[in-house]
């Protein structure tokens, strides 16, 4: 098949360009120019490249149309806008559009995030699962801290508009809803404050009440990349949503002490109560939402399975992230004399207990 990736030199658009060349398809990635590809010397010959910016999408419509992609992934749709603009740009070239959303579009996440109104929403999630119906999810300042790392996220970001406009499309469509991704190239350093504290050396890491029990979907990025790809190339993905993410949702403790035991590390993950956690520790999210989102049915329609065991995908990640820590680290988030100060309160109200005993 030929494939157009829109945005495909970003953390997980070259991943699954590298897969779907893998597997014989021939690609064209449109970029900027910015990132290099980095495809091994066997798979350059499977590839054009289209240089142009998101913006300007129309202005390339000759090139899609010389390449004439079956189908079309879009890596970087962030709002209604954005994905009338695709549309646009490949009627009448591209068979079918694939889009990546994710799952902040269910009322759950609004719920979690305070902008939609309770009750709590049933886990896990499917692709029948409420969606939300108040207005943005995430607040500006949120927003904006985001676009300093993904510079290509609207300024009016919102995935349901965006779904919307890609099923409705005379083109066929195909919607992704995804978990958060880790792994090697990850813009948005999911390890890091977690793995910096183990190598930092601390014997605890401290997580307010609720934050230790909150589940989210989370995917390794190759497997991630074999689910698009998946999608992609499966006739019958057309005009369907599919949830993905790893069928086993961890809690955030579970996810720490899954990091530490890749790494050697022995130390306790703590729970302290609101006022007893540190400022830079505290989330004022509705933390009794879960996300938990049920990957059931790519699996059973498309057959999708994880090729990357989890303690394979873990021990990656973390190299991945030793070699390539955050160009710019806020240390008021590494405030361990914050931290030591609640967790000796927290072992002074321990031993008070048990003398009441």
């Amino acid at each position: 098949m030929r494939i157009l990736a829109i945005g495909g030199a970003g953390f997980i658009g070259s991943c699954v360009v590298r897969t779907l060349l893998d597997q014989g398809h021939e690609v064209a990635v449109y970029h900027r120019g910015s990132s290099n590809l980095g495809l091994p010397e066997k798979l350059r010959h499977g590839v054009r490249e289209i240089l142009g910016d998101r913006s300007q999408l129309a202005a390339s419509r000759a090139h899609f149309r010389d390449f004439a992609p079956d189908v079309a992934i879009d890596f970087i749709l962030a709002s209604e806008s954005q994905a009338q603009t695709t549309v646009d740009a490949l009627r009448g070239i591209a068979g079918r559009i694939v889009a990546l959303s994710s799952g902040d579009v269910y009322r759950a996440a609004g719920v979690l995030h305070g902008a939609e109104p309770g009750p709590r929403q049933p886990v896990p999630l499917t692709e029948d699962s409420d969606l939300r119906a108040h207005g943005p999810l995430y607040r500006k300042e949120l927003l904006e801290a985001m676009r300093q790392m993904a510079p290509w996220l609207a300024s009016d970001y919102d995935k349901i508009p965006v779904e919307r406009a890609i099923l409705s499309a005379e083109i066929a469509g195909t919607v992704l809803r995804l978990p958060m991704v880790y792994g090697p190239g990850d813009w948005s350093h999911r390890l890091h404050a977690y793995l910096k504290r183990m190598d930092d050396g601390r014997s605890a890491i401290l997580m307010q009440e609720g934050a230790a029990e909150w589940r989210a979907p989370r995917g390794y990025v190759e497997n991630i990349a074999a689910a698009i790809a998946l999608a992609a190339t499966a006739a019958q993905a057309a005009g369907r949503i599919y949830n993905v993410a790893e069928p086993q949702s961890f809690s955030e403790a579970e996810w720490v002490r899954h990091i530490g035991r890749s790494v050697g590390w022995s130390g306790a993950v703590v729970t302290a109560p609101a006022q007893l956690t540190p400022a830079h520790l505290k989330l004022s999210y509705n933390l009794g939402q879960h996300l938990t989102m049920s990957s059931a049915k790519i699996r059973e329609e498309l057959g999708y399975r994880e090729h990357v065991p989890p303690d394979v995908a873990i021990a990656r990640a973390i190299e991945w992230e030793r070699f390539n820590p955050p160009s710019h680290v806020d240390a008021g988030q590494f405030n361990y004399e914050a931290e030591d100060a609640a967790l000796e309160q927290l072992r002074v109200r321990e031993k008070i207990a048990l003398l009441g005993a």
